[in-house]
C-alpha cells in the first residue's frame, strides 16, 4: 500500500503543510519548465477524463489547492503522486515517466550544473581542506552535515539535498570512467561526525572508492609546511574537447573560470598540493592507522 493510498483511506488530503521544500524555484529556469509542462499535461488529461479538481485530488489523497498548484507549475509533484496520477487517468505510464526529469528538479540549480559538468569530464582534480569531498561522502556522512547546518533545514529539504549530493557519485560509474583525483587534509579525516561507527564507515569507504583503478586519493598531512590550498577548496575539471574549466576559493573571487591564463595558475596550486601531500600508498597506510586508533 502506497503512502498515497493510506492518506486517500483515512480521509486525510496532503496539504502543503504537509510536503514543505517542494516549491518550483523561480530562478531555475529548466525546473520550471519541466514542471509546467507535467502540470499542463495532467489538467488536459484529467479535464479529458470530465473530472474535477477536488474529485481528483480525493482519490490521490491530495487536496484541491494542492492539485491546482502542481497542475499550475507551482508544485513539485512526488513520485508517488505521478504515479497515482498515471494509474487514475489512464495515461499509460506517460505521466509516471515523467519523474525521471521531475527528480531532476528537486536537486538545487547550482548543484545540477555541478553535476552536469563533472558527468562530463573526463578528468576531476579536487582538493578540499575543510570537509571530505561530496563526491567521497557516505550517506550518513552527508546527512550529519546537512542537517546541522543553522538555521536547520526542514526534514523534506534535508532529504533533498542528500540525494543531490549523493547523485553526484554517480560518476564513478560512468564507462568510460573520468581520471578523478583527490588530496584531503587530515583534519576533517579525525572529525567522528555521525559517531564513531558511521566515521570508521567513512574511512572504510574513502579506502574502497580509492581502490578503483581511476582514482587517486591522497591525504594531506597536518604537520606539513604551507601550501596554496589553505585558502580553501580548489576543483579542476578536463574535458573531452580539450577545454577545462576550474575553481578556487582563494583566486578569482572563487568564481569559475575557463581562461587558458587563469587555469594554468590553478594547475600549479595543484599540483603543488599533490606534491605536497602523501602518496596514494601512504594516504592509504595513514587512513588504516586511523581506523585502528578505535
Amino acid at each position: 500500500m502506497t503512502a498515497v493510498e493510506t492518506e486517500t483511506e483515512t480521509g486525510q488530503l496532503k496539504t502543503e503543510a504537509d510536503e514543505p521544500g517542494w516549491e518550483v524555484d523561480p530562478d531555475d529556469e529548466w525546473g520550471v519548465a519541466v514542471i509546467t509542462t507535467v502540470g499542463r499535461q495532467l489538467k488536459l488529461r484529467r479535464e479529458a477524463m470530465g473530472m474535477r479538481a477536488a474529485e481528483f485530488g480525493r482519490i490521490v489523497g491530495y487536496g484541491e489547492d494542492m492539485v491546482y498548484k502542481i497542475e499550475g507549475g507551482k508544485r513539485i509533484p512526488r513520485e508517488e503522486f505521478l504515479d497515482k496520477a498515471d494509474e487514475v487517468l489512464d495515461a499509460g505510464g506517460l505521466i509516471a515517466a515523467a519523474w525521471e526529469d521531475v527528480k531532476k528538479v528537486r536537486y538545487p540549480k547550482k548543484v545540477r550544473a555541478l553535476g552536469k559538468l563533472e558527468g562530463k569530464a573526463v578528468e576531476i582534480g579536487l582538493y578540499e581542506c575543510n570537509i571530505i569531498p561530496g563526491l567521497l561522502q557516505t550517506p550518513e556522512h552527508v546527512r550529519a552535515l546537512i542537517t546541522a547546518a543553522q538555521p536547520p533545514y526542514s526534514l523534506d529539504d534535508v532529504e533533498r539535498m542528500v540525494a543531490a549530493r549523493l547523485a553526484r557519485q554517480g560518476v564513478f560509474e560512468r564507462d568510460p570512467a573520468p581520471s578523478v583525483h583527490f588530496v584531503v587534509e587530515e583534519a576533517p579525516l579525525r572529525r567522528r561526525i555521525a559517531g564513531t561507527m558511521a566515521w570508521r564507515q567513512q574511512l572504510e569507504h574513502l579506502l574502497e572508492v580509492g581502490r578503483l583503478n581511476h582514482v587517486t586519493l591522497q591525504i594531506m598531512p597536518t604537520d606539513t609546511e604551507a601550501h596554496p590550498g589553505l585558502d580553501g577548496r580548489i576543483e579542476l575539471l578536463k574535458f573531452p574537447d580539450g577545454t577545462a574549466v576550474g575553481r578556487a576559493d582563494g583566486l578569482f573571487n572563487g568564481r569559475p573560470v575557463s581562461d587558458p591564463r587563469q587555469l594554468r595558475i590553478l594547475e600549479l596550486q595543484y599540483g603543488t598540493i599533490r606534491a605536497q601531500a602523501l602518496s596514494p600508498r601512504e594516504s592509504f597506510t595513514f587512513i588504516e592507522n586511523l581506523l585502528g586508533e578505535t
